[in-house]
């Protein structure tokens, strides 16, 4: 089973928002190689950091109201949010240890 759940404009709020852990939002679209190739690096990290951060996926083109309200222009992206706020805001395929950096750097 995923570590890693949709979420969409209808959840958002509650899914993360309201999350009392931080919590890493991967805006991906199914059509998107380099977000395919970075699926398994967030699985994995997922697992790793489980009950200090929770990750969640959002397809762009099946939500855009989400994906407009962060001003998401290329994917994929990755917004860490801490107490309903953006902390952090990073964009591409990376190395999984690089990727680690980046999310462990606002935990």
């Amino acid at each position: 089973m995923s570590s890693v759940s949709a979420v969409t404009d209808a959840t958002f709020a509650t899914e993360v928002l309201a999350s009392d852990v931080p919590v890493v939002i991967d805006f991906w679209a199914e059509w998107c190689g380099p977000c395919r190739q970075m699926a398994p690096i967030v699985e994995e990290l997922a697992t790793e950091l489980d009950g200090k951060v929770t990750f969640v996926k959002v397809d762009v083109d099946e939500n855009p109201a989400t994906a407009r309200s962060f001003g998401i222009r290329s994917i994929p992206t990755f917004a860490v949010v801490r107490d309903g706020e953006v902390v952090h805001q990073f964009a591409g395929s990376r190395p999984k240890a690089a990727f680690r950096k980046e999310v462990e750097r606002v935990l």
